[in-house]
């Protein structure tokens, strides 16, 4: 599928999972029990020990089910090896701007991440298809708000920070996605191997983006 597609399923679906564990064995299981939710855009930071073979072993087994991407990725040789084991984009906490072209080269799907007004035009214009707000937490909707007037044409996705208490908020004052990772993929679940926790929320969090953006 080409990266327009992909990037009309990230902002159809208006979560991105933020998979990070200690532990690699079990992520296979948990990218499926969040697809079982309805949750199917995935990311897999390298903060997970063997990050590309998780990559490879997670698109073995769960093929087109879920939009595969891979997280953390700090330079465009740990990209490029991430798009060779399967991740169909690249999302990114900082700012690098070789990361945002190695993805316009080979038309991949790249969300890097940004803080400042500054950095935030910075990357939409060097080619981001979504900008990540990373730390969101630190801003919270109102500056999503705020960057609506002067920069209505970029895509924001907050990242941190996000809950099913704030979601909706994020949403309306102007988000395009959300990206969740402990709140969603709960640390406890995964280590004790609570699949059925893993697919509750994202049903929750499927339902709670849903009606944001119906009211």
């Amino acid at each position: 599928m080409s990266k327009a597609t992909h990037l009309r399923q990230v902002l159809d679906s208006g979560i991105v999972a933020v998979v990070r564990a200690s532990e690699s064995g079990e992520m296979v299981e948990v990218v499926r029990a969040l697809a079982d939710g309805g949750v199917t855009v995935v990311e897999i930071t390298f903060s997970v020990p063997n990050a590309l073979d998780v990559l490879r072993n997670v698109r073995k087994a769960l093929g087109d089910r879920v939009l595969l991407g891979a997280g953390t990725v700090l330079d465009p040789e740990t990209g490029r090896a991430a798009l060779l084991a399967g991740a169909e984009y690249l999302v990114s906490p900082t700012l690098n701007l070789e990361v945002i072209r190695l993805c316009n080269r080979y038309d991949k799907l790249v969300m890097p991440g940004a803080f400042t007004p500054t950095e935030i035009l910075a990357a939409w214009e060097a080619g981001a298809d979504i900008v990540k707000v990373f730390p969101a937490e630190v801003v919270g909707p109102a500056f999503f708000k705020a960057l609506r007037g002067p920069l209505p044409h970029v895509r924001l996705m907050p990242t941190g920070g996000v809950d099913l208490n704030t979601a909706a908020a994020f949403l309306k004052a102007g988000a395009c996605c959300l990206g969740i990772g402990g709140q969603l993929v709960e640390p406890r679940a995964v280590a004790t191997r609570d699949f059925g926790r893993l697919t509750d929320l994202a049903r929750q969090y499927v339902a709670a983006v849903r009606a944001a953006r119906q009211g």
